[in-house]
């Protein structure tokens, strides 16, 4: 996992999935994900952006609330620089995948939850670190 540091103090991750890049920050003990990352794994679509666009409108139309689990975070671009982007965390990703029709959708949602519980073990590994006993 590759981490950088950026300006507003908070660290950007990136995670592989089967090799892809998925953009991802950690903000208030929450994972958040960059959607367009994600519906370009799982749509396949060679412009993920307008995929996410149409799909977005389709939900807006629909009276979807996913768009509303959506949140615009500074996340690094391919060109260096910080641009907003719609990003859900776990559970909002989750939803999302649900509108996706793609066969990489179970393992998706599989490496999804590893994630979550290796963010749960590193924080149970500070803890034990932060409040060792010395006898």
């Amino acid at each position: 996992m590759k981490q950088i540091k950026i300006e507003d103090k908070n660290e950007l991750h990136v995670a592989l999935f089967k090799g892809k890049t998925i953009r991802r920050k950690f903000i208030d003990n929450k994972w958040f994900f960059s959607i367009v990352d994600i519906v370009g794994i799982l749509s396949e679509s060679n412009d993920p952006r307008n995929y996410w666009k149409v799909l977005k409108s389709r939900l807006i139309d629909e009276g979807s609330e996913v768009v509303t689990f959506c949140n615009q975070l500074k996340l690094l671009a391919e060109d260096g620089k910080l641009r907003e982007t719609d990003c859900a965390d776990t559970e909002g990703i989750f939803r999302i995948i649900q509108s996706i029709p793609s066969k990489k959708a179970e393992p998706f949602k599989r490496w999804l939850a590893k994630v979550g519980y290796e963010r749960i073990q590193e924080i149970e590994k500070q803890l034990k670190n932060d409040f060792q006993i010395i006898i």
